[in-house]
């Protein structure tokens, strides 16, 4: 009978000390309060953990892309708006990337001066940005990174 009783009550122990499979907390002699508080605990770690995810993706991300370039770390800055200098970095970067990779696999020499979008710089500017002067060259430095890159083959 003792026996009986023992393989009755050893899985509802080992439940009561470990949770059931959602992380909520059973019943094991706490009182509600205690059971409430072991629950945000066991809520508050979760959340914590997953921003730490998150920020540890984001800097993936970030190396992926060449974290230097996403920073802006290894470009002049000539001035004008922040929308100026990103939207001509991104375009020019994007464009760069695009020709890079057509000219290694075609098995052309690195030369991205030829080419009339790095010679134009205007694409996606708009005049609401400011000088175009200023756009042409951010977008000319984000053409020379991104040209480099897709040759490389990244």
């Amino acid at each position: 009978m003792l026996a009986l009783g023992i393989f009755l009550a050893l899985p509802m122990v080992a439940n009561a000390q470990w949770g059931n499979q959602n992380g909520r907390w059973e019943n094991n002699g706490q009182s509600r309060a205690e059971q409430r508080r072991r629950q945000r605990e066991y809520e508050r770690e979760q959340r914590r953990r997953q921003r730490e995810a998150s920020r540890n993706d984001d800097w993936r991300r970030n190396d992926a892309r060449n974290d230097d370039w996403r920073r802006n770390d290894n470009y002049d800055n000539y001035g004008g708006s922040y929308q100026l200098r990103q939207t001509a970095l991104n375009a020019g970067y994007n464009e760069g990337i695009k020709e890079g990779r057509k000219d290694r696999q075609r098995g052309d020499r690195f030369e991205y001066r030829d080419n009339s979008k790095y010679q134009n710089a205007t694409t996606d500017y708009n005049s609401r940005f400011g000088d175009r002067e200023q756009y042409r060259r951010y977008y000319r430095q984000g053409y020379v990174n991104g040209y480099g890159d897709g040759y490389e083959g990244h």
